[in-house]
């Protein structure tokens, strides 16, 4: 008997993945490839829409090879967010690069529409602050340098991307959950705005049609390595994606991915006007009815790791880590992430990483530790924002390659004062995508069905909190204050 599996593809920032999730949730398969970066300018990030197109090509060929007699019944899609393309509708060509997430190109054009007085109406209509990690000044940038002479334009999110390619160009579609990171959708009216649409100079005609997030948006078509036919059954932002693979479907239930940035997310019951520093979201929508969720986006996580590993001359990142855990503390040293701006909480586009508190007793263990406590700190920055505002917050699930790091974790745990409880399956985007996908087709019945698919590992509960660590956090606190005043 052939046996029936869902494809998922995450496509993330650094790889495209894939893999095969079978009716019993169980992963048979998964495969992954590389998508190059460039950055063209200080602060400037980007990629090329067709190698991401062909490394998920890639990805899905390598996963398919490991399982060549199963019958694909859907593809579920998570996305790296925020991150931005404008394409011709007629020919499908991509009209300059992908302006990813992580670009600070659009800074001053963002700092001039807030010192016009627009940055509150932006927050009360779409839960996001005006930052140039959010899509529309890169859009209008991409319009203004890469759409003259077109009349045809599709402006997309990878989701989008991927949708218009696996369905051979005939559905330019997207879900809630990425158009809400758009900063063009409206969150209480759920539809592209109009007064933002024209604030930031984007035409209503070339963004794509908004559905659930667990939806047929189309089905394949002349895709190398994959059948006619195939339902295309869920779209999610990967953030998102990896808080359902959670099962956090309880108000307060939340998550932190770790990644080359780090996103903190807990649900909420209705559409709430984010506190000073978070954004509001929509986690995901089913059956036209949508889950929201405070979030706060981290632009520098674990890519802060490898860095700091060349930096001290290290082999790799296991390198760096054993490195940290060979001292008990960074005795004072403190390294702030801020290589392409700061995030949540603070939104200092400008600002940049920052070593401080070095002394001549300080050793490369110290650095060491230093780049792997700012990752807690960073996290513990969001969180304490987030548990005021939710008025608490329950179970904190964490993911991401890091969160296998059992030193790693337990310092997030020890920093949040709450426990943490990491997720047995690795690709927890993709997952998320594919349990969508199987809701859409009727695979899996509900919600019900998809909690008891969901795994987790040991919880990791928080060692005491000591002087010494109050300390600590006290002097992360002055090294944010010093790297935004250098700005």
């Amino acid at each position: 008997m052939v046996q029936s599996a869902i494809l998922a593809i995450d496509e993330g920032t650094t790889n495209a993945k894939a893999i095969l999730l079978s009716n019993s949730g169980a992963l048979l398969a998964s495969g992954s490839a590389p998508v190059p970066t460039s950055h063209p300018q200080s602060g400037w990030v980007e990629q090329d829409a067709n190698a991401i197109w062909q490394s998920t090509l890639s990805a899905i060929a390598t996963c398919l090879n490991q399982q060549p007699g199963v019958k694909i019944s859907a593809i579920g899609i998570s996305n790296q967010r925020e991150s931005v393309l404008i394409w011709d509708r007629r020919t499908g060509a991509a009209l300059g690069p992908v302006v990813t997430w992580q670009c600070r190109r659009t800074s001053s054009a963002c700092a001039a529409l807030k010192a016009a007085g627009h940055e509150a109406e932006v927050i009360a209509r779409t839960g996001l602050p005006l930052d140039p990690l959010f899509p529309p000044t890169k859009l209008a940038w991409l319009l203004e340098q890469h759409g003259s002479g077109t009349t045809d334009i599709c402006i997309g999110t990878i989701d989008s991307w991927l949708i218009w390619n696996l369905s051979g160009g005939k559905v330019h579609a997207t879900d809630k959950s990425n158009a809400a990171r758009t900063q063009l959708f409206n969150l209480r009216d759920q539809c592209w705005d109009d007064t933002l649409c024209t604030l930031f100079g984007i035409s209503k005609a070339m963004l794509p049609e908004v559905r659930d997030s667990a939806s047929i948006f189309g089905t394949t078509r002349g895709v190398t390595g994959l059948p006619d036919g195939i339902p295309i059954a869920a779209a999610i932002g990967d953030s998102h994606a990896a808080l359902f693979s959670h099962g956090a479907f309880s108000p307060g239930d939340g998550k932190v991915t770790f990644g080359t940035g780090s996103s903190v997310m807990t649900t909420v019951q209705d559409f709430i006007a984010p506190p000073d520093g978070l954004t509001t979201t929509i986690a995901w929508s089913l059956q036209g009815r949508p889950t929201y969720a405070f979030e706060g986006n981290i632009l520098v996580s674990a890519s802060i790791l490898p860095w700091t590993a060349e930096i001290l001359g290290l082999k790799d990142v296991t390198a760096l880590l054993d490195l940290a855990q060979s001292v008990d503390s960074s005795e004072g040293v403190n390294l702030v992430p801020a290589h392409v701006g700061l995030g949540a909480p603070h939104w200092a586009a400008e600002a940049r990483g920052l070593i401080c508190g070095l002394s001549f007793g300080t050793r490369p263990a110290h650095i060491a530790r230093a780049a792997v406590e700012s990752i807690a700190f960073q996290v513990l920055d969001v969180f304490e924002i987030m548990e005021h505002a939710a008025g608490g917050v329950g179970r904190i699930s964490v993911d991401g390659g890091p969160s296998r790091n059992h030193f790693l974790m337990q310092l997030v745990a020890t920093c949040l004062d709450h426990p943490v409880t990491p997720c047995r399956n690795a690709e927890a985007s993709a997952t998320g995508a594919a349990y969508l996908a199987g809701l859409a087709t009727g695979v899996w019945a509900d919600l019900n069905a998809i909690a008891r698919l969901c795994h987790h590992e040991a919880t990791i509960m928080p060692e005491p909190v000591s002087n010494s660590r109050e300390a600590q956090r006290a002097a992360w606190i002055k090294a944010i204050a010093r790297t935004i005043s250098a700005v």
